[in-house]
This record gives C-alpha cells, structure tokens and sequence, in this order.
C-alpha cells in the first residue's frame, strides 16, 4: 500500500483559525527561549574564555557537538513519542529540563561543569522542534505551512539577539552567571503557561487511539527516504546551511578579538541586528519559500537555492571588510537575515515529502542529520581554525561550505515530483 504523503493529503480550503495563530505565537515564544539557552554560550563567549580559560574551539564544541549530539539522537526518539502520545505534556517535561540545567550552569567553574549540564539542557530541548513544527502541520493548511513554520523558527534569530542583548546588560552588571540563572527561572514558568493551551486534533494519519506502533513509524519513514532520494539531497544542503549558522555563533568574539569591538557593544550591535535583520529574514525566507511554490513545481526547494547563493555571498563579504564601513553594515544585515532565513522553506519542503502520518518522525531525523553534518562540526571546526589561523579565516571557510548547497538542493528540485497543489494557491 502507498505510504500518504503530506503533500498529497493536505489539500484543503481551511482558513487558519485564532487557536492556529495562538498556538504560533505560543511555539515561537518557547523557540525564542530555546535558543536563548542555546546561544547563551557564545553569547558570553569573550568571557567565558577570559574568566574560564576556555579555547575557542572549546567554546565551538559547548555550542555544537556537545550540545547537539544528544539533542539530535534523543530528538529521533522524541519525534516518534510525539506521533504517539500528547504532545503539550511531553514539550513542558522539555521545558522544565532544560531551564532546570541552564540554571545549574550558572554554577559552573570549569569546561566540563558547563558540558555537563548542556547534555540535559539538549536533551530537554530535543522535546520541542519535532512535537511544535508537526503541531502547526495540523494547525495550518499547507498553502500557509512555510510562512508559519518561518514565524516558528524566527525563534532562532530572536532568541540570539534576547542572548546578546541579555548578556550585554546583564553580565557588566550582575556577572555572566546571573544570565544563567535569570533564563533558568524563565524557561519553568513558560513550562507551567503551556499547559493551559489545547492541543490540535491531529490530520492525515491513523485515527485517533489507532496510532502505529514504533516500529511502524521508523520503518515509514526509511520507507520515505527510499522511495524519495531527493530527501537525501535536501538534508544535505540543509547540512551546509546549518554548518554556516553555526559558525555565525561566533560571531561576537569575532568582533571582539578580529575586529576590536569592546564587548558590551559586540554584544548589544549584534543583537540589534539578529533582531531586525533575522525577525525579517525569517518572515521573508517563509513569504520567498510560498511565493516561488506557487509559481514552480518543487518552489520551495527552488526557494532554497536563491537563499544559499544570498546566504554565502553576504557572509563572505561581511567576514572580509573592515568595520565602520557602510558595506560592513549592509552585508551584516544580509548576512544575519539569511542565516535562518532558509528554515521555513526547507522544513515545508521536507514535510511535503514525508509520510503524513509520521511527520514528527520525519522531522527529527532531518534534525538529527543537520545536526550532527552541520550544526555539530560548524562552530567546532570554525573554533579549532580560530585558534590556529584566527576567527577571519575559519568564518571565510563557514561561506565556502554554504556555497556548496546549491547543488544538492537543483538536483533535488529538479528530481522530485511536483507536489500536489494545495487549494487556494
């Protein structure tokens, strides 16, 4: 029997409901505060070197493999316990978990102190992509399934200019520790206002207390990459874009050491930016990933191709001019625009090719490969070539490996069958 895939049976008129848009904002928030936890470590990056003694490569590895490789294989697991059980519950365990461990970091006195915690604190937050992003696949019709998973992952810049900024005021202030424990405390209050939201009735799999079992799950969605190569292409791309977000991280040391910004200010200017120059380029990459769908058989991948062209050109002219310029900031812009604006059309792209049924399952494995090919190695090796060659040269390369995606991603578009026209497009 043919496995139903997304694209297929998500064809529909719905109008998206005030729940649908509460919900949204609801997932975002908590994304927001994701990675607020997430980047708080580069985020206070200068100091942590400076107070620590930590490398920065050792700060590459805390942001990347030592807090991903857990998040990735225990998010696969989470993806299917969130096409099996209520998915609210098991995000505000997620919640509860990692604020519990950010504020346990605020404790830390050495390298290993603060890898400890970032195990749990990934684990925690592995709850929350897979069980979100298929929630909004049964809020939302899939005419509108990129601009809100866009508006979902506008938590990525967001989140990183809160934990700029938050750390510009609060470190000078009351000491980078306070920043842990504040962002602690945050995250359980947000676990407690979850639960007073509804869940929506899932659509286009088993009906309800008919849930396939585990295996059924897995063996679906290796079934999807089977009969779908071009998945394969997608998550590679992906891996090259995620591998130059990544490197972004370190950006604020970047300006510090390569640039001579003092660190208040690093911190401050780059979170206006991620602000402004994220919020927008999420909203866009979404809007871009819709509007080139509309148009074009497989727009969405197609989509992706124009935003990692965009992706590395900016980045690479950013990493290579002085600052004070006026090019400086507009590359900056551009550069901070697209390092996440690709999330929305990629992840529309993938549940468009995935099995309706197992959606949450789907995503968490492409989570588990972006990570570990590209979110894992991105700001490690970009570290490790900081250390040896400086930051300057290991962000140039971080350009050159986003470049890369253009390729996995044509083939891809022009591989793939055209998914089924959403009604209304």
């Amino acid at each position: 029997m043919p496995i139903p895939f997304a694209a297929a049976a998500d064809v529909d008129e719905r109008a998206v409901t005030g729940h649908a848009w509460r919900l949204l904002l609801f997932l975002t928030a908590l994304n927001v505060l994701n990675f607020v936890d997430r980047t708080l470590i580069t985020s206070l990056g200068p100091l942590l070197i400076k107070d620590l003694g930590l490398s920065r490569a050792q700060i590459g590895l805390l942001a990347g493999f030592g807090f991903v490789f857990f998040y990735s294989f225990v998010g696969l697991f989470l993806g299917v316990a969130a096409d099996r059980f209520r998915r609210i519950p098991l995000v505000a365990i997620g919640v509860t978990l990692w604020s519990a461990m950010t504020a346990l970091s605020g404790m830390a006195r050495s390298f290993a102190q603060l890898a400890l915690p970032r195990i749990f604190v990934g684990v925690g937050e592995a709850t929350l992509s897979p069980a979100a992003l298929s929630m909004l696949g049964d809020a939302f019709p899939r005419r509108r399934l990129a601009m809100a998973s866009g508006v979902y992952y506008a938590g990525i810049p967001l989140g990183s200019a809160v934990s700029l900024i938050a750390s510009g005021f609060i470190a000078p202030r009351y000491g980078w520790r306070a920043c842990f424990y504040v962002l602690g405390i945050l995250g359980i209050v947000a676990a407690a206002l979850l639960l007073l939201l509804r869940e929506p009735a899932r659509r286009g799999g088993a009906p309800e207390g008919k849930q396939p079992s585990v295996g059924r799950l897995i063996a679906d969605a290796a079934r999807a990459i089977k009969l779908r190569p071009e998945l394969a292409l997608v998550l590679l791309g992906g891996s090259a874009l995620c591998y130059g977000a990544g490197s972004a991280l370190h950006v604020v040391t970047w300006l510090v050491e390569d640039r001579g910004f003092e660190y208040s200010r690093a911190a401050f200017s780059a979170g206006v930016v991620a602000i402004f120059a994220g919020f927008l380029g999420n909203l866009a990459g979404g809007a871009f990933g819709d509007w080139c769908a509309r148009r074009w058989a497989n727009g969405h991948l197609w989509s992706l191709v124009a935003i990692a062209v965009v992706f590395a050109a900016s980045g690479g002219l950013f990493y290579s001019l002085p600052k004070g310029t006026l090019f400086f900031y507009v590359f900056w812009f551009l550069a901070a625009a697209s390092t996440s604006g690709w999330f929305g059309p990629l992840f529309a792209a993938i549940q468009e090719i995935s099995p309706a049924h197992t959606r949450s399952t789907a995503v968490a494995f492409a989570l588990l490969v972006l990570n570990l090919l590209g979110v894992g190695p991105g700001p490690l090796v970009t570290g490790k070539l900081g250390d040896v060659r400086g930051l300057t040269f290991g962000l140039l390369t971080s350009a050159l490996v986003v470049f890369t995606a253009v390729v996995p991603f044509a083939i891809a578009a022009r591989r793939a069958p055209a998914p089924v026209p959403a009604a209304g497009r």
